[in-house]
């Protein structure tokens, strides 16, 4: 987004507008949650997307130019995250009197929601969970002479395709604070490390699929431009289940209520390779060289250990990781400065564990790995606002994942246990 100052030629609704926008953000997805958004953009670019849907008699509101508008990010709940959630190529779908919203802030959280309005029930959205993670909507008072403003995010689905109302946004819970330790982090990853290596991993084989699901909750914010209150809302829990190829060219994703219905496709394009299986399985259960790789894609700009440790969590989130392969990680990711651990975290089953966790203090968002306090298997993340940013409070969570089951499976939309589904 690019601020620009007031020039007289201007419409005044247009500079008071402005002056309300929030200070723009770093865009960062995780990386799964980028691949996936753009494996659906490649998707729609052969396909012709249904233009935006606006209320009879409504127009697209002129209000804001198109250089107020956010830079258009390729990207995650989880968003995406494909775990991000967040997972799609927007195209907006306008409520009656409603004019598109210019901030949607570009590190979304998985799948596209809505920000209700303050005071008002919740509107519907269809439509990442992985990750950042935030949505940040501007609700515009009277000086812009609107009186509420509500974004809805739908998938660009080719016609034809049935999309399904996400449910009613919920409020976000909000948990007491836990220190981290760095105390323990040399312990802990050894006994994460230890557990992971013992434990035994299916194999796909070539023409089966890696099946996860999980259970989801991403975050949306709504931000009243005139009082500067916020509220902080989340998607309800709901299932997401992922079907991956080994060499990630192929797969389906389902998550009723935020995807179309039935699912979408994934695969189109060259597959990210750290996402995938088979490059997984190639690479030898060595962290430092593991720690090395994660470094490279964090890129030169921002805070690097953050997004090293971004990266490793995109890879163990939503995959299939080999059980030597996901220790070393796990050793690779506690040597990464600003790591700690939280004794007690919850996912999103409600399972009690130990987390692994990094603050990114430029969002205030602390990341956690949950796992079983026990086995020490990794359960799921959760994300916890630590410090006050955008209005999200302090112990908010803004983000829990939980996994429920990790497969190989015999085809695409098959579940363990059943036969194949119908294509």
């Amino acid at each position: 987004m690019i601020r620009n100052p007031w020039r007289r030629s201007e419409p005044l609704d247009r500079a008071e507008l402005a002056r309300l926008l929030p200070a723009p953000a770093d865009p960062r997805l995780a990386a799964d949650r980028r691949y996936l958004l753009e494996e659906h953009l490649m998707n729609e670019i052969h396909r012709s997307a249904p233009a935006p849907v606006l209320a009879p008699g409504h127009a697209p509101s002129p209000v804001l130019a198109p250089d107020l508008a956010p830079d258009p990010v390729l990207a995650p709940g989880h968003a995406p995250d494909p775990v991000l959630g967040p997972d799609l190529a927007p195209s907006p779908v306008l409520g009656p009197g409603h004019a598109p919203s210019p901030t949607l802030a570009p590190d979304l959280a998985p799948d596209p929601v809505l920000a209700p309005v303050p005071g008002a029930a919740p509107a519907l959205a269809s439509g990442p969970g992985r990750r950042p993670l935030r949505r940040v909507v501007l609700i515009a008072g009277p000086v812009a002479a609107v009186a509420a403003l509500a974004v809805v995010v739908s998938l660009g689905v080719s016609p034809g395709t049935t999309t399904v109302a996400a449910p009613r946004l919920v409020k976000a819970p909000v948990v007491e604070i836990e220190e981290g330790s760095a105390v323990k982090v040399t312990s802990t990853v050894r006994e994460l490390a230890a557990a992971a290596t013992a434990a035994s991993a299916p194999r796909p084989g070539p023409g089966q699929y890696i099946y996860i699901k999980s259970r989801v909750s991403f975050v949306a914010s709504s931000v009243n431009g005139d009082t500067g209150e916020s509220a902080t809302w989340v998607q309800p829990l709901h299932d997401r289940e992922v079907w991956k190829s080994p060499d990630g060219t192929k797969g389906w994703l389902d998550e009723p209520g935020y995807q179309a219905e039935g699912g979408i496709a994934l695969g189109a394009g060259d597959p990210v390779k750290q996402l995938t299986y088979t490059w997984l399985a190639a690479q030898p259960a060595d962290p430092d060289a593991l720690l090395k790789f994660a470094y490279s894609t964090a890129g030169g700009a921002g805070d690097r250990d953050q997004r090293a440790f971004d990266e490793i969590g995109s890879i163990i989130r939503e995959q299939l990781v080999p059980s030597g392969l996901a220790g070393a990680l796990y050793e690779a990711a506690g040597r990464i400065p600003g790591v700690v651990v939280v004794e007690h975290a919850q996912d999103a089953a409600d399972r009690d564990g130990i987390a692994l966790a990094r603050l990114d203090p430029r969002t205030g968002e602390r990341s956690e790995w949950i796992f079983d306090r026990e086995s020490r298997q990794y359960l799921g993340s959760r994300g916890v606002q630590v410090r006050e940013v955008n209005g999200v409070r302090p112990g908010t969570v803004v983000e829990r994942t939980a996994i429920v089951t990790r497969a190989v499976v015999d085809a695409e939309k098959q579940r363990p246990g059943a036969g194949r589904a119908k294509a």
